[in-house]
């Protein structure tokens, strides 16, 4: 263990956590209802935080409800580019982080921990310890590129009689060192350069409050 959390030991028989007023209190509730999914939101949480260091997130385990709207394009010399459209899809996320008392959410987070904790194990990882790999995956965003403009992508072929209807989410970066990029890294790209500098900002300050020990906290 490299980031230690205070009352991290698991009590598998102690009664399920009140996220809900947790985020309630965080958050409100009103935006809770509209931007959270709090059903299974510990296993939604760290099955994601967990996957933004991976190659693919899905949507479908997100804490959050996905951006509205769709991903945009624009031209770029004869191709296409990331739309400086979406990153007004991303605004209402980005608002919502730099609104938040990160101290009371990091607060939160030690007191939710061994739920959290035993839902990271459960999901396949008996030895492994939550905190540090949410600790490793804020570095891993932290490390996202910030390309000069706006990154070229296009659409991969689809062989075969049935296409996507959705195939704006198939999207591909042009250069493969950014498609070989992580998931939650692609969305910092999709988000803009100013909202990636932005969220960075509160990762940063996040990542001191998890990663002290106690009594820096």
């Amino acid at each position: 263990i490299r980031y230690p959390i205070d009352g991290a030991q698991v009590d598998r028989a102690a009664a399920p956590v009140d996220f809900h007023g947790a985020l309630d209190d965080l958050f409100g509730a009103r935006t809770v209802a509209s931007m959270f999914q709090v059903d299974d939101f510990a296993r939604r949480f760290v099955a994601t935080i967990d996957n933004l260091g991976r190659s693919s997130a899905s949507s479908r385990l997100w804490p959050v409800v996905p951006a509205a709207g769709r991903f945009s394009v624009a031209d770029a010399d004869g191709g296409a580019a990331i739309g400086t459209a979406n990153a007004a899809r991303y605004e209402p996320f980005v608002r919502l982080l730099e609104h938040v008392d990160l101290r009371r959410a990091a607060s939160a987070y030690v007191q939710l921990y061994p739920s959290l904790q035993r839902a990271y194990e459960e999901l396949g990882y008996p030895k492994r310890y939550f905190n540090d790999r949410f600790v490793d995956v804020i570095d891993v965003l932290l490390a996202t590129p910030e390309p000069a403009s706006a990154p070229k992508v296009h659409l991969p072929t689809v062989n075969g009689p049935v296409q996507p209807q959705r195939p704006w989410l198939l999207y591909e970066f042009d250069d493969p060192q950014l498609e070989a990029l992580t998931a939650g890294q692609k969305i910092l790209l999709r988000m803009g350069v100013g909202n990636e500098r932005r969220v960075k900002a509160k990762l940063v300050e996040l990542r001191s409050l998890i990663a002290a020990t106690p009594a820096q906290r």
